[in-house]
């Protein structure tokens, strides 16, 4: 089996409260705890949200695994389809997920400045580092999956200083880099390809030597996560953060954003590869005879071999690095977004049954972490081959590592106020308490 589908997922978080006074108000450094899902679905019309959040990253796990351990989308059907559909854009969710993330640990809805802004600052730049340690731990068992923590190591350094910006200056800052970076990419790319530069950087790149990768130049350029074709996601979700939902009609606007930036995204790839002569052709080419009629939206188009051809900046395939893809993988998460949180603030008897998928978002980077070592087992290890062949018969594979992941989910969330790998990291960040 060829897992090399990306794989991506927040960090811990403190369940943020607003209104007065709550840490976000106050300005307190201290975090309050994850309640238990089922306080939380009986609380006030703020923790609902956030459980909306907890629902949206909680889905996001489900397509990651879907991508990991389930069937090819090859064997076509309702299952194919719904397996194409969760690639990629559980990456973009979960990106879009941590910026959100990141706003709660710096003060939500405001910043939080003097002191208590730099001991936020601080949490994040030791996050940051302990999850990139933690990203090449995972690399270091050799899986087939492109694991994502030591990028968002590098994501969250980079998005960092915009965290005092406000919803319209985070949200302009997302539409300039979906914009700019992915053809600003394509271009450095191109000139990897074409010299020797990047060999020269990565031979004198410390974090390089460290951990037996292309460091630097990989986290930035060359990875599967490329900081300049990821940032948006990130500032995207900054942006949402900031925004009040509380106020009548956020949540639709935020589900009509998202709708326009789809279908501007992957409607409008569509019609560049349509009209550009030769565009499709060309990108069929570049993937040895890939599916360049599905490049628009899937995955299954493959990828472009060296070198690129700039044809390549019209598909939108999620994980692409182009413009097309950024902007419809934006809108998808968004419109998630939107409706998890309606579902948690004005759904109680959905949200009560959505509870066990929300509990899994409540400690997401336990069962990312926990699904990636348990498939290095299994593929290492035990050689299972409904996971090696990716046949239908992954299906009941998939099914397992969903109810196991929602059974320790609801089992840990009862008794505990964080998963074992979020309090470890909650743990990590005490230091920053010190700060003056």
């Amino acid at each position: 089996m060829t897992l090399n589908a990306p794989s991506a997922v927040p960090t811990d978080v403190p369940n943020d409260r607003e209104g007065p006074g709550s840490p976000a108000s106050t300005g307190s450094p201290s975090s309050t705890p994850f309640d238990t899902i089922s306080h939380v679905l009986t609380g006030t019309p703020s923790t609902r949200r956030l459980v909306g959040i907890d629902l949206a990253r909680g889905l996001a796990v489900f397509g990651m695994y879907a991508a990991h351990v389930g069937p090819d989308v090859t064997v076509g059907g309702p299952v194919g389809f719904l397996l194409e559909t969760a690639r990629g854009r559980c990456s973009a969710l979960f990106a879009l997920l941590a910026g959100f993330s990141l706003i709660i640990i710096t003060g939500r809805p405001c910043p939080r400045t003097g002191r208590a802004g730099r001991q936020a600052v601080a949490r994040v730049v030791i996050r940051a580092v302990v999850l990139a340690a933690l990203g090449y731990a995972l690399t270091a068992l050799d899986t087939d999956v492109a694991v994502i923590l030591s990028f968002y190591g590098l994501l969250f350094l980079a998005v960092l200083p915009l965290h005092r910006l406000r919803a319209g200056a985070l949200a302009l800052v997302a539409a300039v880099g979906a914009l700019v970076m992915p053809p600003l990419l394509y271009l450095i790319r191109s000139s990897i390809a074409q010299g020797n530069w990047a060999d020269a950087v990565t031979a004198r790149d410390p974090v390089a030597r460290l951990t037996g990768t292309d460091g630097l130049v990989e986290l930035l350029f060359t990875g599967e996560y490329p900081v300049l074709t990821w940032m948006p996601f990130l500032v995207a979700g900054m942006a949402v953060a900031r925004l009040d939902l509380t106020r009548p009609g956020t949540r639709s606007r935020l589900a009509l954003a998202g709708g326009g930036l789809a279908l501007l995204g992957y409607g409008g790839s569509w019609l560049a590869l349509h009209l550009v002569p030769h565009a499709l052709s060309t990108v069929a080419a570049a993937t040895d005879g890939g599916s360049a009629s599905s490049a628009w939206w899937s995955d299954t188009v493959g990828d472009p071999g060296n070198p690129t051809p700039a044809a390549w900046l019209l598909v939108a395939a999620p994980h692409s690095q182009t413009t097309f893809s950024v902007l419809g993988n934006t809108g998808v998460a968004l419109a998630v977004v939107a409706g998890c949180l309606t579902v948690a603030d004005r759904m109680p008897r959905l949200m009560r049954l959505a509870r066990p998928v929300a509990a899994v978002g409540t400690m997401a980077l336990t069962v990312y972490v926990l699904h990636i070592v348990a498939l290095w087992f299994l593929t290492d290890v035990w050689r299972v081959p409904a996971i090696e062949d990716q046949s239908l018969h992954a299906l009941p594979v998939l099914l397992g590592f969903i109810l196991a992941a929602t059974t320790l989910a609801m089992i840990w969330t009862r008794t505990f106020r964080r998963g074992p790998l979020e309090y470890l990291l909650h743990q990590a960040t005490r230091p920053a308490r010190h700060i003056e």
